[in-house]
């Protein structure tokens, strides 16, 4: 009972975790009535929940796997509530940056239910599973909708207070019904960041997360001010687009992850970047409102399709260091939602306006799409490779003139052969003598005209002994009909039929 009771747990607590972390962006119009903000500081105090967020990823995870989700959940529900509180009493803009830094708690604990869900569920359902946790992005949109509305009743200040009951609210439901008996991984985290870093895979997955689920953040922090300065929307209004947008993007989530489970997900991947692409160049154009809100919409799809197809990719690269590879991958997601709120302010009040931000993301976005597809055709190649190298049967692979360009390492044990003693010679260094030449003749013509031959050869070892090979070739054409090389797999049968 209490191991199903987990999905929906986890994924309510990541809702009031993000709840709590963009409060400050979602009050930010009522709390700059009150707290005089520089204009060119009001983008790093929404994004400083972000820093924090992004960086205790690593360390969560790896801990959600050490010590269980329960424990992490509770504790970071309990030093939630100091800046909580805080924040609801502060007066200057150093207390906002303060209490803001550490709200970024609530943005860590992302990391934490990719993590340990995947624990109770099989292999291909991890990408829907990690998509339904992932709802737990409508935490942002809760807050970004409903705490303008309530802070028109009641202040600012007092709205801030209301999530210290929540957080003491699922400090008891995490204390009562989160597993005591979740399965650990104790490998020390030096060891597992090592197994990790020195792999290529991670920093491209870290990167595609870095645009996919940063933007969805940077949306978050950037629409609710800049709908009301550049639109002159009201800020209740405003508030709700950005809670569209953020749904949307929420929405999205488990569709992606669903169809990772059924379909390749780096072709996902190229799609969403594609998107990506596309969008980014409308909205460098600036232009009206229902051109605006296309681009946004559409970015939100992306984001929210890319987001889940990326954590089916995690478990799959990273089984074994999956609670350390979610936190950097996730840390680096939450990074790219600090930076481009900062970039976008810092272009504006160099231009006037965010065109050049915009065109930006759509060149990363491209990047994106042309190391996804660099990365499929790698995923092949090594697919290629591992068959060519773990078969039984021996390989040589020859030009059209007979010459041996490739063998494989059971070549080697069935012949004696080292692959650097026989590139570039001929497959006649296996000879027997004891085919006739007539033999080799008819093998030839058969390859010419049928384009493959199969029978049984009597060959010899590097040491001399002789021995009967059941052995296969066939022609790799081009295009044109051309032989462009032969490949020749065999087995010993000596043992199975002597003549």
């Amino acid at each position: 009972m209490v191991k199903k009771m987990q999905l929906p747990l986890q994924t309510l607590n990541l809702i009031v975790g993000f709840m709590v972390w963009v409060l400050l962006s979602s009050l930010m119009p009522f709390i700059t009535e009150d707290i005089q903000i520089p204009t060119e500081r009001l983008a790093m105090v929404t994004a400083i929940p972000v820093v924090l967020g992004s960086i205790l990823r690593i360390p969560l995870g790896y801990y959600a796997n050490f010590l269980g989700a329960r424990i992490i959940f509770l504790a970071s529900f309990v030093l939630l509530l100091f800046p909580v509180y805080f924040i609801s009493e502060a007066s200057s803009f150093s207390h906002l940056v303060i209490g803001g830094l550490f709200l970024g708690i609530g943005g860590a604990v992302f990391s934490v239910g990719v993590t340990s869900l995947p624990k109770y569920y099989p292999k291909e359902r991890h990408g829907f599973v990690n998509g339904i946790y992932g709802i737990g992005n409508l935490g942002t949109a809760v807050t970004t909708f409903s705490a303008p509305i309530v802070a028109t009743q009641v202040g600012w200040s007092l709205t801030v207070k209301l999530y210290l009951i929540l957080l003491l609210v699922f400090i008891v439901l995490n204390f009562l019904f989160g597993d005591r008996h979740e399965a650990k991984v104790r490998t020390p985290i030096v060891e597992q960041i090592r197994g990790v870093i020195k792999n290529e895979k991670l920093w491209l997955i870290s990167l595609f997360y870095f645009i996919t689920f940063g933007s969805f953040v940077a949306f978050t922090i950037y629409l609710p001010n800049f709908l009301v300065s550049n639109f002159e929307l009201e800020k209740v209004d405003a508030g709700m687009r950005t809670a569209g947008f953020i749904a949307v993007a929420t929405f999205f989530r488990p569709v992606g992850g669903w169809l990772a489970d059924k379909f390749q997900p780096l072709f996902l991947l190229i799609g969403t970047f594609a998107i990506y692409t596309f969008a980014a160049i409308i909205l460098a154009f600036m232009p009206s409102m229902g051109l605006y809100t296309a681009g946004c919409l559409a970015i939100a799809v992306s984001a929210g399709v890319g987001n889940g197809v990326i954590f089916k990719l995690v478990p799959l690269y990273f089984n074994k260091q999956a609670g350390i590879a979610n936190g950097f991958v996730s840390m680096m997601g939450g990074l790219g939602g600090f930076f481009p709120p900062i970039m976008l302010s810092a272009i504006h009040s160099l231009t006037g306006q965010y065109s050049i931000g915009f065109m930006l993301l759509s060149q990363v976005a491209l990047a994106s799409l042309v190391l996804v597809v660099w990365l499929y055709f790698q995923d092949r190649l090594a697919l290629t490779s591992e068959v060519f190298n773990s078969t039984g049967q021996g390989i040589l692979v020859t030009d059209p003139k007979g010459i041996i360009k490739a063998v494989n390492p059971a070549f080697t044990k069935l012949t004696g052969f080292e692959e650097q003693e026989v590139l570039g010679k001929q497959p006649s260094v296996l000879k027997s003598g004891k085919q006739p030449k007539d033999f080799y003749r008819g093998m030839w013509q058969a390859l010419k005209e049928q384009g493959m031959w199969q029978g049984e050869i009597w060959n010899k070892r590097k040491n001399g002994e002789e021995y009967l090979q059941w052995l296969n070739i066939a022609a790799v054409k081009d295009e044109s009909g051309e032989d462009v090389r032969y490949v020749g797999t065999f087995t010993d049968i000596t043992g199975h039929n002597k003549t």
